[in-house]
């Protein structure tokens, strides 16, 4: 892989306005996502404006990664990606070893 994502990394994904479908949807589309996506969005975004989604890698496959967010659950290529933040695993206050009494 080349960017070196791994799961659990917090991502961002460009999307482009397209059309507000409802009220408080707006359709968007992603970069190497070959298909339209709705979105939740109350704010005053135009057409053809650019969004930043943030997102969580829960899959890595070849160069595609699954992200899934707040907005997010698609499967994209890893240029498609920006890394955000490296996932950073908690530290241990006990040890796993158990203790003789």
């Amino acid at each position: 892989m080349g960017k070196g994502i791994s799961i659990g990394d917090t991502v961002s994904i460009t999307a482009t306005v397209r059309r507000r479908v409802l009220e408080d949807r707006v359709s968007v589309s992603l970069a190497g996502y070959n298909f339209p996506h709705s979105i939740r969005d109350t704010s005053k975004v135009k057409r053809g404006q650019k969004i930043e989604l943030l997102g969580e890698v829960t899959r890595v496959d070849d160069e595609k990664v699954t992200v899934v967010g707040e907005h997010l659950g698609v499967t994209v290529g890893t240029e498609a990606v920006n890394l955000v933040e490296r996932y950073k695993p908690p530290k241990r206050k006990k040890p796993l070893v158990d203790e003789v009494d």
